[in-house]
C-alpha cells in the first residue's frame, strides 16, 4: 500500500511537471523518508491552481477548496499558498496562492515538516534548516514559536507528539512558548485534542509523551484529573515505586503498540485515587475503583471518545483489582470474569500494574492457566433454559425471570446441571410449583 501511494505521488508530480508546473513532495512524507521511515501518506505541493489541478486530474476530489487542496488517488495535492490573519486559533481567515515553494513552507508548523523533495531526482529543498533539525533531533517551529502556535493552538500538542514519536527534544523557545500559551489549548475542539492524545498514547514512548505534557503545562489543561496524581502517596508495601503519578508513568513506559482503549485504561486505571486518598492506620483509597470508573467515563465523554471506547475503558478501570480475588472465585464467577469482552486487555493491564508495583505475577499466571485449561465453549455454554421455556412451562413473565435464569446459568457453569430437564427442575425449585 505504501509503495502504491509513493508511485501515485510520483506520477502526480510527473504529470504536473509535464504541463509546466513546479511540484514537489512536501511535509511528513519527506521528513519520514529522510529518517529512514516508510511514509504512510504523501502530500504534493504545486504551483498549479486548484482549477488547473482539477483539469489535469478529472478524478480529483476537493477536500479543502478554501485552501486549494484536492485529493487525487488518495494523495493530497495543494497549491502553494501563504496564510493570513488567524482569528480562531485554528485556521487562516484568508489565503493567497503563490507561485514559488519557499512561501508555501514558511507557513508550516515545524522545520522538520517544511522540507520539499523532488521525487524524480532525490533533491531536497530546505528553506528553514529542517535538515539540520532532523540531524540534531529537535522540534523547532518555522518562525517565532508564539506566532506559530497562536495560528493553531493544536500545534502545541503536535509538538509534543512529534517529540514523543521521533524521540526528539523540544526547542527551548518552543517549550517556553507552549508553557505560556498552554491555557489556550482549551479553545481547541475536544475531537482534535482527542486525536492527538490517542496518538501520543499509542505511537510509542507514551511515558515520555506524558512527561512532556506535564512539563509543558498542557496536562493540567486537558487532563487535570491525571495531573493531580503527582504527589499522591501509596502504601509502600504494595507500591514501593512511589506515588500514583510515578506508578502510572511506569505502566505507560511498558506499553508496546497498544490499542487506544488499553492505553487509556493504563492512564486512567488509578484516576480515582487522588479524590479518595485518606490516611487511617495506613494510606487508603476506599472506593477508588468505583469512583475511578465513573471519572474515566466522564473524561472520555468530555474528549468525545466513542461509546464503545468509553465502555471498554470504564470496564478496564472497574475490574482492574478483581484479579487478586481470582484464585478464590467460585467457578461460575471466574468463568464470567474470563469471558468479559476483550479480556486480553484486562489481562495485560493487570500484568503492567503488577510489574510497575509489587512485581508479584501469581494472580496473572493463575488466570493465564485457567484460560488455557477452560475451553471457550465452557466459558459461555449454550443456555439450557430461556424465558420462553419458562413461559411454556406455565410461568408468568416478571422480574424474577432474570434471577432464575442467572441461577440456572450459575449452576450450569459450576457443573451442577447439564440438561434442560435439570435446569427446569432447578427453576421449579426456585419459583415453586
Amino acid at each position: 500500500m505504501a509503495f502504491a501511494k509513493s508511485q501515485s505521488a510520483q506520477r502526480i508530480v510527473e504529470t504536473l511537471r509535464k504541463h509546466g508546473f513546479s511540484a514537489f513532495w512536501v511535509g511528513g512524507c519527506v521528513r519520514d523518508r529522510l529518517l529512514g521511515i516508510e511514509p504512510k501518506d504523501y502530500d504534493v505541493a504545486t504551483s498549479a491552481l486548484p482549477q488547473e489541478i482539477a483539469r489535469l486530474f478529472p478524478q480529483a476530489i476537493a477536500v479543502g477548496a478554501h485552501f486549494g487542496v484536492l485529493l487525487v488517488d488518495g494523495i493530497e495535492v495543494a497549491t502553494y499558498r501563504s496564510d493570513h490573519d488567524y482569528q480562531d486559533g485554528r485556521r487562516p481567515d484568508r489565503v493567497s496562492y503563490e507561485t514559488e515553494p519557499r512561501q508555501d513552507v514558511l507557513r508550516r508548523d515545524f522545520t522538520i515538516n517544511a522540507l520539499l523533495l523532488d521525487p524524480l531526482t532525490g533533491d531536497v529543498l530546505d528553506f528553514v534548516e529542517g535538515r539540520r533539525d532532523l540531524r540534531d533531533r529537535i522540534i523547532r517551529t518555522v518562525g517565532e514559536p508564539d506566532r506559530r502556535f497562536a495560528e493553531d493552538y493544536l500545534r502545541m500538542l503536535r509538538a509534543v507528539r512529534f517529540a514523543t514519536r521521533l524521540g526528539f527534544i523540544l526547542d527551548p523557545a518552543a517549550l517556553s512558548a507552549i508553557q505560556s500559551l498552554a491555557p489556550r489549548i482549551r479553545e481547541i475542539s475536544a475531537e482534535r485534542i482527542r486525536a492527538e492524545l490517542a496518538r501520543i498514547l499509542t505511537e510509542g514512548s507514551a511515558r515520555r509523551g506524558f512527561e512532556l505534557l506535564d512539563q509543558s503545562g498542557l496536562l493540567r489543561e486537558i487532563l487535570p484529573e491525571v495531573a493531580v496524581m503527582k504527589g499522591v502517596e501509596q502504601p509502600p508495601e504494595f507500591h514501593p515505586e512511589g506515588d500514583v503519578w510515578v506508578h502510572t508513568l511506569l505502566m505507560l513506559e511498558q506499553l508496546h503498540e497498544p490499542s487506544v482503549t488499553l492505553a487509556l485504561g493504563v492512564l486512567l486505571h488509578d484516576v480515582g485515587k487522588p479524590p479518595t486518598f485518606r490516611v487511617a492506620e495506613r494510606i487508603r483509597f476506599d472506593g477508588h475503583v468505583e469512583v475511578g470508573a465513573e471519572m474515566a467515563a466522564a473524561i472520555l465523554h468530555r474528549l468525545r471518545f466513542s461509546t464503545d471506547e468509553i465502555a471498554q475503558v470504564k470496564a478496564l478501570v472497574a475490574n482492574h483489582l478483581r484479579f487478586k480475588d481470582a484464585p478464590r472465585m467460585r467457578a461460575s464467577t471466574l468463568k464470567r470474569f474470563l469471558r468479559m469482552d476483550r479480556f486480553d486487555e484486562h489481562l495485560e493491564l493487570h500484568r503492567l500494574d503488577c510489574l510497575s508495583s509489587h512485581r508479584n505475577l501469581d494472580n496473572y499466571e493463575f488466570v493465564r492457566r485457567k484460560l488455557a485449561e477452560i475451553p471457550p465453549e465452557a466459558l459461555k455454554p449454550p443456555r439450557l433454559l430461556t424465558g420462553r421455556d419458562l413461559i411454556a412451562a406455565g410461568y408468568t413473565p416478571g422480574p424474577a425471570f432474570r434471577e432464575i435464569l442467572e441461577a440456572v446459568e450459575t449452576a450450569q457453569l459450576e457443573g451442577r446441571v447439564s440438561t434442560r430437564e435439570d435446569a427446569l427442575a432447578l427453576a421449579r425449585g426456585i419459583i415453586g410449583p
